[in-house]
């Protein structure tokens, strides 16, 4: 097997078990990792999952967002450092083009618009800011370079799961790790679950568990 059918394997891996599994199991596996604070999904039940494609930008400056569409493959996650600023660096026109090439989802540290259009298209738009004024490209910043988010640090290639409770990044070195974990994070409330409709309150769930860890 060559070092790149390996490293595919992998990836297939990581993306069955994160498509399983919600951000909060994650966080849960991960010794209560925090999540990005301050950015939600624009569509409610959204959940993505996918290697990162890191953009840091400028306020409103949405060249370098745009350019690295053209990066990402299907599957990935366009994941922008804007600031946390106005205007928007990502509207309607970005998001048709992000479809087309199956992008399961995006991530703004700062502020996008036309969310009606980008509800309707049902995108995966996780953001920190919603605005209807947009910047200009200017083209300033880079693509796949190491970015911050929320005071986290996020590389290209790092595995990124969202949904309703937010957006949490697994470092790729450790992504196979964490998601495996997080299986067994669901697939144990799945039992407890079985155990509450079978007439046990949660009290007593937790205390047996608890006894027999």
């Amino acid at each position: 097997m060559s070092e790149n059918s390996g490293a595919t394997d992998r990836s297939a891996v990581i993306r069955a078990t994160l498509e399983r599994v919600s951000a909060a199991n994650v966080s849960d596996a991960w010794g209560k990792h925090p999540s990005l604070h301050g950015i939600r999904a624009l569509i409610p039940g959204s959940h993505i999952c996918g290697p990162a494609v890191t953009v840091r930008t400028y306020p409103g400056d949405y060249q370098k967002p745009v350019e690295a569409i053209d990066v990402c493959q299907a599957g990935d996650v366009l994941v922008c450092d804007a600031a946390n600023s106005y205007p928007a660096i990502w509207g309607e026109l970005a998001t048709h083009c992000a479809m087309f090439k199956r992008i399961a989802g995006l991530v703004v540290w700062g502020a996008i618009r036309d969310t009606p259009d980008i509800t309707e298209a049902g995108f995966a738009a996780f953001s920190s800011l919603v605005c209807a004024d947009a910047g200009e490209p200017r083209g300033l910043g880079e693509i796949n370079g190491r970015i911050t988010i929320a005071g986290q640090t996020i590389d290209p290639g790092d595995w990124v799961i969202g949904d309703d409770d937010g957006v949490v990044v697994l470092p790729k070195a450790q992504a196979e790790e964490i998601a495996v974990a997080a299986l067994a994070v669901f697939e144990r409330e799945t039992g407890m679950r079985k155990q509450i409709d079978a007439g046990k309150s949660l009290a007593e769930v937790n205390y047996h568990m608890a006894q027999n860890s």
